[in-house]
């Protein structure tokens, strides 16, 4: 089986509506691996891991977001084993500190 891994940025209002928790729970709610962080500049970064679909399925989430948030782009590009790396240790989804 074949597995993909991409890091995406949201922008819009993504902070502060409850987005990264809603990205965690997404997340491994699909069985995804990865991580979520808020950044300074006001967007939120997310990493999925597992398969095409289930990566493409949730980077499509990420275009509507919760109900409180409003999301004015999402990109991605495909990234390296090494960024799992910035997990929390045994977690297979982590929410990162903001950076």
């Amino acid at each position: 089986m074949s597995r993909v891994i991409l890091q995406v940025m949201i922008r819009g209002r993504v902070q502060g509506v409850g987005y990264r928790a809603w990205v965690e729970y997404q997340a491994t709610t699909s069985g995804l691996e990865g991580w979520v962080r808020n950044r300074r500049d006001g967007s939120v970064e997310a990493l999925f891991a597992g398969t095409p679909k289930h990566v493409a399925e949730m980077v499509a989430l990420c275009r509507h977001g919760p109900p409180s948030s409003r999301v004015d782009s999402v990109t991605s590009e495909t990234a390296s084993t090494d960024e799992l790396n910035l997990r929390g240790a045994g977690e297979a989804f982590s929410v990162l500190p903001t950076v």
